[in-house]
């Protein structure tokens, strides 16, 4: 064979010899076997639009692709009961009480509580790795409490503020409290992650009580996403500015069915102590 025709048969997609198995020029190789159900499957990722000019344009479109916007915090600011899920765990409830403290008596709790409270860094462990608490705590209990490998120690002897804001607390509500967690966030850089408290000492459906002095910091939640397939990213969420002086109320399947969290907040703020009175049960 010449140099010249191997030449035009490289050109042509060829080989040497007899070109067995070769696709010649202007013949288009044979339709694949598509059945019905995969023809209609993929007409169906395309639309067809007619062009003003004349011819037509496809434009794929993937069913699977989730449309869905995610979710924005709605925002909780006045007082009152708020139900923000209904699910077969109950009814989820939020109440809210931005005055429960005139703002003057809960600068002064925030300046003794800061000053005469035995405030300590712990060390927390998630995921196989130990890190500091972002943040300042100091407990108050009957029952030593633990979570996420953190033991706090129990303190049967009540500071007398801590006493007296209790029975407070069970005059508003007709709730009793047997210990207490507070959080000092010295700043904007501290805060608490996604979690819930549903430790088991807690039991079931616990009954939080917050009380916050100090700087004003976001309190966000979000719900569980009630499906395997579903994220956070979709689910409701709320967020309560919790000011000086203000009393947050969590009761029914709020731990089961949501988490929550303080942000941290990277601008100027002030410190905030939190007092969280719980409930804790005996193993």
């Amino acid at each position: 064979m010449s140099n010249k025709r191997q030449h035009q048969q490289r050109l042509q997609g060829g080989s040497f010899g007899r070109g067995r198995g070769v696709a010649r020029p202007g013949k288009p190789p044979p339709p694949r076997n598509v059945g019905a159900s995969s023809q209609e499957s993929l007409s169906s990722r395309f639309s067809t639009q007619h062009m003003p000019y004349g011819g037509e344009r496809l434009t794929f479109t993937d069913q699977h692709l989730d449309k869905r916007q995610p979710t924005t915090y709605d925002v909780i600011e006045g007082e009152g009961k708020y139900v923000i899920s209904e699910e077969p765990t109950g009814e989820a409830v939020i109440e809210y009480y931005p005055d429960f403290l005139k703002k003057d008596e809960a600068f002064n709790i925030f300046n003794r509580l800061s000053d005469e409270l035995p405030w300590s860094q712990k060390i927390n462990k998630k995921d196989d790795r130990e890190f500091e608490e972002p943040r300042l705590t100091v407990w108050y209990g009957d029952i030593k409490y633990k979570y996420s490998g953190v033991t706090q120690e129990a303190t049967k002897v009540w500071h007398p503020v801590l006493d007296d804001l209790r029975k407070r607390i069970t005059e508003k509500s007709d709730l009793t409290f047997n210990s207490m967690l507070g959080n000092l966030y010295r700043n904007g850089h501290d805060g608490v992650a996604w979690h819930s408290d549903s430790e088991y000492s807690l039991g079931k459906n616990p009954i939080i009580a917050s009380l916050s002095f100090g700087e004003t910091r976001a309190f966000q939640l979000r719900k569980n996403p009630m499906c395997p397939e579903d994220t956070y990213e979709f689910t409701d969420k709320k967020q309560i500015n919790l000011t000086n002086g203000s009393l947050l109320l969590m009761r029914g399947s709020v731990q089961e069915d949501w988490q929550h969290r303080v942000p941290r907040e990277y601008h100027d703020k002030n410190a905030r102590i939190n007092l969280t009175f719980r409930t804790i049960y005996p193993r």
